[in-house]
């Protein structure tokens, strides 16, 4: 197949229209990826009660799982919602804290307490079943 000089500068230039279209879209600006619904996360043995795990959904997305109460479990996105960093747990505070412009989120509702982070993090839809946390 011969690529003419017309289809190649065509097929670049889409391909530049497309990135240029993906760097545009604000950090952290959808909700966490798309839950498998009854996929396991993580056991909730393994979610402290009063604190929380870092995970990864069966869609990829990195969220972190709480357990604010025994038997009552959160889940919330772990991309800041400012520039898209992934937020780390604070143990000594125990609030989920972005490492890149110092965000603050409250581990039990994902609100943003302090910072720049222009919304709480997005929730993610989780359940117990048979001693796991599943995504709902």
């Amino acid at each position: 197949m011969t690529v003419t000089r017309r289809t190649f500068l065509a097929g670049t230039a889409a391909a530049a229209g497309v990135g240029t279209l993906a760097a545009c879209a604000p950090a952290g600006s959808g909700t966490a990826a798309s839950a498998s619904p009854g996929s396991p996360i993580v056991a909730l043995a393994d979610v402290p009660v009063g604190g929380a795990v870092a995970a990864t959904t069966a869609g990829g997305a990195e969220i972190f799982v709480a357990q604010p109460q025994e038997g009552t479990v959160v889940a919330f996105s772990a991309v800041c919602t400012h520039q898209g960093c992934t937020v780390q747990l604070d143990e000594a505070t125990v609030r989920l804290v972005c490492p890149c412009h110092d965000s603050v989120f409250d581990l039990t509702t994902g609100e943003n307490l302090s910072g720049p982070a222009p919304r709480p993090l997005p929730g993610v839809a989780v359940t117990v079943a048979d001693g796991q946390v599943v995504e709902a």
